[in-house]
């Protein structure tokens, strides 16, 4: 018997992937969707069946469905075969819930991923946690801004009902499935495991403190809510962040062709970052949970059992987005704090997908951070995006009174996705319901629904590129 902490699953997809370049987004041939469908299987298989289900007989499902934006999502062929495998196991019934990125709301994700056709044949319960009532929640991780200068602006959060009821206070009755994608993170170094789980606060309250703090709140969230059993969708992987533009996808895609598996999220999260030959020094979060003990005796992969060869892997890749930018946009970054975490990468990940995908314009310019050079600041002429509070504080009066009302756009907090969404489609030009590729009619009335049925997602104008908004 082996005296490691935790066990990880690995398992290689035999099947080639796809030829063509991944800049087109194409479904899984039949004979990898197959292949994927006998791996879920025998991961499942070896955790313990349907020996995993619980007195409920209900089982959970979390895909990461943050976008429908290609390889930023759980791929569903693989949302599929899961569904598939606890069908066949026997669950009395199976939900598949979801609280997509800001700037977009969760009814519209399903659609155009195909989870709601999927639930659809399947008999599955969607669940839009946007449109949930909550329950109030404190981030427990650090004092508030009060005791703290470096604590949290916000201490509170909520988390939709139905998660409440059903992966908290019925934690032992449930069957809860983590099912995040292999990717690198930008702001977190990687989102796998513990990141997928920051859909429970609902959109606005992610806002705040989306900055040098977002470790630590990932890690509050954790406390709250484990999954019982995580598989993360490795079929692709996405290097420098997770939210690549689908024009730049043959230098941020990887076809790895993996799917990794572990009742333990600590365990799994610190596999996933050893394929990107990486270590918890390039994830907070992960390091954190770590000394929380969240990892149940896994501190390091030395306490882990590796059920599967990894050896093929450990090159670095970087979790960074590609310096990669229009010529013609000017970022100024404060030198005495610039959070990568929020002001910073959030913006520049938008610009990199509005410019090219999109064909977004250029000619402005994105304040970020604090401590500017006050020569520079004045040398602004034309439009300017200001993002987050601490550039607005330092900077924003001087431009707007200098430039004009018209020329100054704000993002106020640490990760406003919406208002800076609105801004930036409005400076570039691009309609923001290219990024919805559904007819107009059809994304207004799941947009009606979505709100009718109380979604408090923040979503931006539809026609921000025709007017300013912020």
């Amino acid at each position: 018997m082996s005296n490691k902490s935790a066990s990880v699953t690995v398992e290689h997809l035999q099947t080639p992937h796809q030829t063509e370049s991944f800049t087109k987004f194409i479904p899984l041939s039949a004979a990898m969707k197959a292949e994927v469908f006998a791996t879920v299987a025998k991961i499942f298989d070896e955790a313990g069946g349907k020996g995993m289900l619980k007195s409920s007989g209900d089982v959970y499902l979390k895909p990461n469905a943050i976008d429908s934006k290609p390889y930023s999502h759980t791929r569903p062929e693989l949302v599929e075969a899961v569904i598939h495998y606890w069908k066949e196991a026997g669950a009395r019934q199976i939900y598949l819930f979801e609280n997509c990125t800001q700037s977009n709301f969760t009814r519209m994700v399903f659609a155009l991923t195909g989870y709601s056709e999927i639930c659809k044949r399947y008999r599955v319960r969607e669940i839009y946690l946007d449109e949930e009532k909550n329950v109030l929640y404190t981030f427990k991780g650090k004092a508030a801004k009060q005791q703290d200068d470096d604590g949290y602006a916000e201490t509170t959060f909520r988390i939709p009902r139905f998660v409440t009821e059903n992966l908290i206070e019925k934690a032992d009755e449930n069957l809860y499935i983590n099912l995040p994608k292999l990717k690198t993170h930008s702001m977190a170094g990687v989102t796998l495991g513990i990141k997928n789980q920051w859909a429970f606060p609902q959109p606005s309250d992610r806002r705040a403190d989306h900055n040098y703090n977002l470790a630590s709140k990932l890690v509050d969230v954790l406390e709250y809510i484990q999954p019982d059993f995580t598989l993360i969708d490795g079929i692709e992987a996405t290097i420098h962040g997770h939210y690549p533009a689908t024009a730049l996808a043959d230098k941020c895609v990887l076809p790895f062709r993996v799917l990794i598996g572990s009742s333990n999220v600590v365990a799994g999260d610190l596999v996933g970052m050893e394929l990107f030959g990486q270590t918890v020094a390039d994830a907070h979060h992960i390091k954190i949970a770590v000394e929380r003990g969240y990892g149940k005796g896994v501190k390091s992969l030395d306490d882990i059992e590796i059920k599967g060869d990894i050896s093929a892997y450990g090159k670095r890749y970087d979790w960074d987005l590609l310096p990669e930018y229009p010529s013609d946009i000017t970022v100024l970054k404060g030198q005495e704090r610039c959070c990568r975490e929020g002001c910073q990468n959030n913006p520049l990940t938008l610009v990199q997908c509005l410019a090219y995908d999109y064909q977004g314009k250029g000619g402005f310019t994105i304040v970020m951070g604090k401590g500017h050079d006050p020569a520079l600041i004045k040398a602004i002429a034309g439009r300017v995006l200001v993002v987050g509070k601490c550039a607005i504080a330092e900077t924003g009066e001087e431009l707007q009174q200098r430039l004009g009302r018209k020329k100054v756009y704000f993002s106020g907090f640490c990760n406003d996705l919406c208002a800076t969404t609105n801004g930036l489609c409005h400076l570039m030009k691009v309609n923001p319901l290219l990024m919805a590729p559904l007819p107009f009619f059809r994304s207004i009335k799941l947009l009606l629904v979505s709100k009718l049925r109380g979604s408090q997602a923040n979503v931006p104008f539809f026609f921000a590129h025709k007017m300013k908004v912020v």
